[in-house]
């Protein structure tokens, strides 16, 4: 006999485990489903390249509650088990266990899946990519001193695993496609400084290169690239990730660079919401669509949709914010920019504290502050406003009076 709830949350993501809080805290008193392909409760995702990796933290250290929230408010979960189908007619969710739920909502919060490269031998041992807690404590028990770890990508993820790899003594090589890396987010002289930094800390880089196959017995030895063999004890894929939309595809919801949603979160499917990376929500502040890979996106997008259910007026209106450490680099990056805007730089670079704005045809898109501290407010307030690119420069004019 299927179980019934008023709500089922699938996913149990950053996003899914922010949704069931936010909708006690706004006084949702209907029950509650969470389902998550994890065996753990939600945790905060970002710490897997950072604490997890870096400082050897425990993945449970990083959840964002503890396992008795959940039955003490009254929220049913069903972790490691994963959603099979989804029946927006008949209004229920089918569970691999076996289990059926029925719904009165149903809030989709599945996230993203890694991209892999579907070539010879990515089958071995120690390839791994980087998604789940399980993920991050594989990988970091191959660090170690001497121990050559390949990354194929120069993403945020990439970069991360790399400098944690470094921290751990091992020998790393980053494989680019597109040199350098983050070129299309942060264009030309950035990805170029990120690649500089790491450089300085010993990682080799192979750019414009693409990895062509695996070799190994049981576990992966070398990596073939378009530029020769590299030997590898450890490979992590960081190609980037796709919407985890199997479950809306089946079904009628419209599918467009994710799952199309609203200001609210709301799908073209009645009693359907969707959250997250599978999001490509509609901005009001930026009057377009965008769908955005990052926690922060999916922790207040979380916050929208419990606003929707329970009768509030929230809705999607701020600039996406993420951030990253990377060695002695910290930074804060807020806006919706593109590698293609044009570059301006407060500072100098090679202080290693600084403020970078992107602009395009005039209009500020995004701003980062790479370790300068308690500017973010300032920041975010000048995002889509015109302003002249020698005040942005000008370190003499205050943030506030630009």
């Amino acid at each position: 006999m299927a179980q019934e709830f008023g709500i089922v949350v699938i996913g149990a993501g950053i996003g899914g485990g922010q949704v069931v809080e936010a909708l006690r805290n706004d006084g949702f008193a209907g029950t509650i489903a969470l389902v998550g392909a994890d065996p753990l409760p939600p945790y905060y995702r970002p710490d897997l390249s950072k604490k997890v990796m870096l400082e050897d933290t425990d993945p449970a250290d990083s959840a964002l509650r503890g396992p008795e929230w959940y039955p003490a408010h009254d929220v049913t979960t069903f972790f490691g088990d994963v959603a099979t189908q989804l029946d927006t007619d008949a209004r229920t969710v089918t569970l691999a266990s076996g289990e059926e739920l029925t719904y009165g909502q149903v809030i989709l919060s599945t996230g993203s899946t890694p991209r892999t490269l579907q070539v010879p031998g990515e089958d071995l041992a120690n390839v791994h990519t980087l998604r789940s807690a399980g993920d991050a404590v594989a990988i970091r028990s191959q660090f170690g001193d001497g121990r050559k770890v390949v990354i194929d990508g120069g993403g945020w993820i990439g970069l991360e695993v790399a400098a944690a790899a470094r921290s751990h003594g091992s020998d790393v090589t980053v494989v680019v496609r597109d040199a350098p890396p983050l070129k299309k987010v942060l264009g030309e002289e950035m990805g170029q400084y990120f690649e500089d930094l790491h450089i300085a800390h010993g990682v080799t880089f192979l750019d414009n290169a693409e990895i062509t196959g695996f070799t190994g017995e049981e576990a992966v030895s070398a990596v073939q690239t378009t530029q020769g063999e590299i030997p590898a004890d450890l490979v992590v894929i960081g190609i980037g990730a796709e919407p985890t939309i199997e479950l809306a595809e089946a079904t009628d919801i419209e599918i467009d660079n994710g799952i199309p949603v609203d200001e609210r979160m709301r799908t073209n499917t009645g009693n359907v919401l969707a959250i997250g990376d599978i999001a490509n929500a509609f901005n009001t502040r930026l009057d377009s669509r965008i769908r955005v890979e990052h926690w922060d996106n999916a922790v207040r997008q979380a916050d929208v949709a419990a606003s929707t259910l329970t009768g509030g007026d929230k809705v999607y209106d701020w600039e996406p914010y993420f951030y990253t450490d990377q060695y002695d680099l910290g930074m804060e990056y807020v806006g919706h920019g593109s590698g293609d805007d044009d570059v301006v730089i407060r500072g100098d670079k090679d202080s290693g504290e600084f403020i970078v704005f992107w602009l395009k045809d005039g209009t500020l898109t995004a701003a980062m502050n790479v370790n300068i501290w308690d500017v973010s407010d300032e920041l975010r307030a000048l995002i889509g406003r015109d302003i002249a690119p020698e005040r942005l420069a000008d370190e003499s004019v205050p943030l506030t009076e630009l």
